[in-house]
């Protein structure tokens, strides 16, 4: 298991274990109401995610390393498809490196909504 430290950046972060017996589509295609390419060329993909307090997002993978940064102070929860979980302190302004992910999901078990940008380099 790789050692996750971000969104706490959060999804912001999320050093998880990247093994899975299934992998799900990319973040942007499994849950687009969290998940929005905002920018997007040859050689980058920029993504806003917004967990609403109190939801879920869907399955999903990082098929490429990415960074990501924190624009709320908030807390996700990232449950593994073998059932751990993680809980990730996001502090606003605070990146981090996030690895390859087969699969995942990520909660906001926070009072708020939480914010972040993820930036993939293809």
């Amino acid at each position: 298991m790789v050692r996750r430290s971000m969104f706490g950046l959060g999804v912001a972060a999320i050093w998880i274990g990247s093994a899975s017996a299934q992998e799900a589509p990319p973040s942007y295609q499994a849950d687009p109401t969290v998940y929005k390419v905002i920018f997007e060329d040859q050689s980058f993909r920029v993504i806003a995610a917004t967990w609403k307090k109190g939801t879920t997002d869907k399955p999903h993978s990082h098929p490429l390393p990415f960074v990501v940064y924190a624009l709320d102070d908030c807390t996700v929860r990232v449950h593994n498809p073998d059932g751990t979980t993680r809980e990730l302190k996001n502090r606003a302004g605070a990146a981090s490196a996030g690895p390859i992910t087969a699969s995942h999901t990520a909660e906001n078990v926070g009072d708020t909504d939480c914010r972040a940008l993820l930036v993939e380099r293809k």
